[in-house]
């Protein structure tokens, strides 16, 4: 019996190799099919401004793919150990393996240290692209795939009020008085909540204090009468401060500005469960990739002549896909204040590590 956690080297890189390569050949296909069909669904949205072309298309593939990449990565782990696993059981090289002397988690050793790798590689992937691509893309569609905008400090869907009157903005770029709004529609009410008056620009800057309205076109509701200004003043009591604190999207920040965001809206006392779990979830989700392996595990052992190789691939399949809907489930309750920030990301975590060594021991070990 070998008392070493990781098997014989040429045995370690035999199995981090096929166990790498399958990664990225699921990941590939996953990505491919999710991405023609996404684009067949956003394609008419984006060829209906005038204007856009192929070019756009391509811009939007090249935000589009480093989300779905992020998000189908773990997914992408689960199945290419099951295809792993089951191939090798199928093969008789488990069998050899513990005719060697080895444990099932000498033979795991190396494909939790690969994913292990790949999580280390997830999370860099998601700080450093996927933060940059996602506010890219809810601010170029927040503005009707019109002309791409500034993308610094991008937020998308901003609502402010200012006493009865509510201010919209469908992206809000840029940072201290350099701040812009796009899409902007400002409304105007009386004392009894009725709207007088609607305000429509492309785009507003602050006018400190304000915000200036650019050839804004005005409904009055009173009169109903249309017309356009040269420009309007309109918000005198949103300040930049209440602007810099709207509209927080939790994927579109990396951990550092995250973290800022949060001690800003505390410090504003606005409640901040939801962007604290969505922090904790940056970590633990590019880290599930490494329980894949373990969960999938049930694939690799017993006869594959017993005819239960299939169902052994089922139940690993299971295990790993029930992991992402309690952690979905959990994220939810944690955004209603059911359970604390910490809990709702790492719960599923814990728990399903727990399940899959319990399944590991109890029925190879």
């Amino acid at each position: 019996m070998h008392f070493e956690f990781f098997p014989s080297r040429t045995l370690t890189i035999y199995l981090a190799r096929l166990f790498f390569t399958r990664i990225l050949a699921v990941l590939l296909m996953l990505t491919l099919v999710l991405q023609m069909l996404d684009l067949l669904g956003e394609s008419g949205k984006i060829l209906a401004y005038p204007g856009n072309g192929q070019g756009q298309l391509l811009t939007y593939v090249s935000l589009r793919v480093p989300q779905l990449i992020a998000r189908f990565l773990p997914y992408s782990v689960l199945l290419a150990t099951i295809i792993t696993l089951a191939t090798l059981n199928q093969n008789s090289e488990v069998i050899s393996m513990k005719a060697a002397g080895l444990s099932a988690h000498q033979i795991l050793a190396p494909l939790i240290a690969t994913a292990l790798a790949i999580a280390a590689v997830s999370f860099m992937f998601n700080e450093r692209v996927v933060t940059r691509a996602t506010a890219a893309l809810n601010a170029w569609s927040a503005v009707d795939y019109g002309p791409v905008p500034r993308t610094a400090g991008a937020r998308t869907n901003v609502y402010l009020a200012e006493g009865r009157d509510i201010l919209l903005a469908g992206a809000v770029n840029g940072s201290g008085e350099a701040t812009v709004m796009d899409q902007v529609t400002y409304y105007r009410r009386d004392e009894n909540g009725m709207i007088v008056e609607q305000l429509r620009a492309p785009r507003a800057t602050y006018a400190g204090p304000g915000w200036r309205l650019e050839q804004p076109t005005r409904f009055d509701a009173r009169a109903v009468a249309t017309n356009t200004l040269p420009s309007a003043v309109v918000a005198k009591g949103i300040s930049l401060a209440r602007v810099a604190i709207s509209g927080v999207d939790a994927d579109a920040q990396d951990l550092l500005t995250l973290s800022r965001s949060i001690d800003a809206l505390k410090v504003a006392g606005r409640r901040t469960s939801e962007l604290e779990a969505a922090w904790w979830h940056k970590i633990s989700g590019p880290l599930s990739a490494a329980l894949m392996p373990l969960l999938g595990a049930v694939a690799a052992f017993g006869l594959a002549r017993s005819g239960q190789l299939l169902i052994r691939a089922v139940i690993g399949m299971a295990l790993g896909f029930a992991y992402f809907v309690f952690d979905n489930a959990a994220l939810a309750l944690g955004n209603f204040g059911g359970y604390p920030p910490f809990i709702a990301a790492w719960a599923p975590f814990l728990l399903f590590a727990l399940i899959g060594e319990t399944v590991l021991v109890r029925t190879e070990e």
